[in-house]
Formats: structure tokens, C-alpha cells, sequence
């Protein structure tokens, strides 16, 4: 179970880490901090909380942060940051979609290490802006696409890398949830107000927010890589600005000689009965493997012409993928915690890697900046598609 971490005699020391946002009632930035944690990887040690600044001192209050090292915002941070003896070495960014750029920018051309929520930015424009200065520092980007760090996600990866599903057909992914049917944004309710609001979103709604993670763990599982898309996206709720459920259906680039695969994706805020149902099928001319987040530790796996089996994280029928990032024997459920503190791990990892000169083992993987433009590339795609009635848009 190599993501275990090491003794105290051989441990690398704490990665000093920062944190942009997540303050007192962010959901996304307690889920960092926790992630950070699992492993025993990382020491958060500064902090800008918040935009207002009596809430960020607040918060790095309730946090145990030192006052001198909690700021009232984020560039002021990076520039002391970077000139302290012991300043961060990475930081985590955890605020609304529109400052992912500027603040991911501060900190990158400065040389520290950033691990960013997604979506990469709130527009295609400053995503690849943001990727060429990532570029050209050296630092290392970790976008937190969480859904990847599941052992059976990467389970899933691994056999089809191995081509134990032959040439690959047909890839579906889904992302239901029902938490926007009702216009929870206009009482008030802080994570729908910025998720619904176009200046802070982006352009897209549910396709920027869950969307996203469908269609990079679809693409992270199959190894494909999307070539063109059909969106039909609807705001279903009166007065909502985003989407808030889309109809999509995909066209992946062609790998050789065989028919390039096709795919179908849906997203959607105001399904009820799905608190959360992300679920990725993928089928090839020799068999199909179906992975949901409601059941995570289990991977179903049908070779054409024989029974469906069961692959379970940590059991009979796992390889070398899942088990470096298991952390319990089968029979134990590891979740969404777990599989978030994977991503953090595989960044302390490449970090390590980085301070010492060392080429990153090949083993680690993480989603990068080139995945965040993927995914803004996306949804800007899947808008203009529906702009122009379902037309056919390449990425």
C-alpha cells in the first residue's frame, strides 16, 4: 500500500502549504484541508481565507494559523511568502471559478507550487493564458480532479491501457445531482448564489461545475481524447443564468487504424433521487467495465461472452494502479476523502520529486494544467454547440 506515508526515520519533511479561500463556510476548502491531512503529507501554515478581510483573520483564527502568516489577500501573501526563509512550498486554491487565474498566476510566477480546484479558470482564454505561465516558472500545477484518485478508477485506466477491452466503442459518463431543482440561489445559499452567477462561474453551470469531472474522468479512464461535441443545454429553473442540465454527445479523436469512439454525456443539478450519481461505462470490442461513486471500492468488469465480474479495491482481480493508492484492506470502504488526499499525495509525491532533482516516477499520476484547458475548452464547446441548436463543435 505505497501511498501509506513512510515512517518518521525515513519520511520526507511536511510540504509547507498555503491555502487561497476556504474559509469559515466553504465546504470545498474543509474537504482540502482534510485531503492535505490524510496522508500526513503536508503542514497548512499561511493562509488568505478569505476576501474580507475580517473573516480571514477569523478563519485563520479558528485554523490555528500564526497572524503574521494570515493575509487579508492573496498577492500579498505570495510576495511573502516567497521571500520568507520557511515560506509555503505549494499552495491550494480554493475559491469561485473567476480568481483561479490571478491567484494561481501570483503564485506560479513566484515558484511556488499550486493545487487548484476545478475548473481551471471561469474562461478558455485565461486558462491558456494561465498555462503558458505555468510553462514558462517550472512550478508544478495539480488540478484537483478528485474522481481519479479512486483505486477502481484507476483500476479501470490500467486495464484498458493493457487493452484487456480491445479497440474502445463507446464511452458514457453521468453526473446527476438534484441540490439546484428549486432557486436555492436567490435565498441566499452562498455555494448556489456563485455557482448560478455567470460572472463568477463562467459560462457554463452544471457543465463547468460536474460536467467537467465527468467528462475528464471519461477521458482519464479511457485514454481517449475528445475531438468534437454536440451539447443540448437547458436552465430548466426560471431565472437561473447557467445551465443547469446538458445533453452531450461526444466524438473522440481515432487511436490507429480502428473507428474512433463515441460517447454520450449528461449532466445535471435538478434531477432528484441523485444526491450525487456520477457513473463512467466504457465498451470495447472485447468486453465493458462500469465504475459509480455511490459504490466506489467495486469495479464491474464483463468479458464479451462470459459472466460479469467483480474486481473490488484491495481484493482478488486489482493491479499494480489501484493498489499504490490503496490505503485499507478490501472490505474497509475507502470514499471521497481518501480519494481526494490521493490527488494531494501524488502532488507531495512530484514535489519531493522536484526539490531533489529527481525525474517524477512514472507511476504517479495526477490531473494537470493541460486537463483544466481541456476541461474550459469543454464547456465553452458544449455552450457553443447549444447556441447553435446541437450543432457538431470541434474542441
Amino acid at each position: 500500500m505505497a501511498i501509506e506515508a513512510s515512517s518518521e526515520q525515513t519520511r520526507e519533511p511536511r510540504i509547507r502549504l498555503g491555502m487561497v479561500g476556504g474559509g469559515a463556510g466553504a465546504f470545498i476548502g474543509a474537504v482540502h484541508r482534510i485531503a492535505a491531512r490524510i496522508d500526513d503529507q503536508y503542514d497548512l501554515i499561511a493562509g488568505a481565507l478569505s476576501s474580507t478581510p475580517e473573516k480571514a483573520v477569523q478563519s485563520g483564527r479558528d485554523l490555528g494559523l500564526d497572524p503574521s502568516r494570515t493575509y487579508s489577500s492573496y498577492r500579498e501573501m505570495a510576495i511573502r511568502e516567497a521571500k520568507l526563509k520557511n515560506g509555503i512550498e505549494a499552495v491550494a486554491i480554493v475559491t469561485p471559478n473567476h480568481v483561479h487565474y490571478d491567484a494561481a498566476k501570483e503564485f506560479l510566477k513566484r515558484g511556488i507550487h499550486v493545487i487548484c480546484d476545478k475548473p481551471l479558470t471561469s474562461n478558455l482564454a485565461d486558462a491558456k493564458k494561465l498555462k503558458k505561465v505555468a510553462d514558462e516558472n517550472g512550478a508544478l500545477f495539480i488540478l484537483t480532479h478528485n474522481y481519479t484518485g479512486y483505486p477502481m478508477v484507476r483500476q479501470a485506466r490500467e486495464m484498458i491501457a493493457n487493452g484487456e477491452l480491445g479497440d474502445i466503442r463507446v464511452v458514457q459518463a453521468e453526473y446527476p445531482q438534484d441540490w439546484l431543482t428549486e432557486a436555492v440561489e436567490q435565498t441566499g445559499q452562498k455555494q448556489a448564489a456563485w455557482r448560478t452567477d455567470p460572472a463568477q462561474s463562467g459560462v457554463g453551470g452544471s457543465t463547468g461545475d460536474i460536467g467537467t469531472h465527468a467528462y475528464n474522468l471519461a477521458s482519464f479512464i479511457s485514454g481517449l481524447e475528445l475531438d468534437s461535441l454536440a451539447a443540448d443545454l437547458d436552465s430548466f429553473v426560471p431565472g437561473r443564468r447557467l445551465d443547469d442540465n446538458a445533453h452531450v454527445m461526444l466524438r473522440f479523436k481515432a487511436k490507429g487504424s480502428e473507428k474512433p469512439a463515441k460517447g454520450m454525456l449528461w449532466c445535471s443539478q435538478v434531477a432528484p433521487g441523485h444526491e450525487n450519481g456520477l457513473m463512467v461505462r466504457v465498451y470495447g470490442s472485447k468486453g465493458g467495465l462500469e465504475w459509480t461513486q455511490k459504490d466506489p471500492n467495486y469495479l464491474w468488469y464483463t468479458p464479451f461472452g462470459e459472466p460479469k465480474r467483480l474486481i473490488t479495491r484491495g481484493g482478488a482481480g486489482a493491479g499494480a494502479a489501484a493498489g499504490r493508492v490503496t490505503r485499507v484492506p478490501s472490505g474497509h470502504p475507502e470514499g471521497y476523502l481518501e480519494a481526494f488526499a490521493t490527488i494531494y499525495t501524488e502532488a507531495a509525491h512530484a514535489i519531493n520529486a522536484r526539490k531533489k532533482g529527481k525525474a517524477v516516477d512514472k507511476a504517479v499520476v495526477y490531473p494537470t494544467v493541460d486537463d483544466g484547458v481541456k476541461g474550459v475548452a469543454f464547456v465553452e464547446a458544449c455552450v457553443a454547440s447549444s447556441k447553435r441548436n446541437g450543432a457538431w463543435v470541434k474542441l
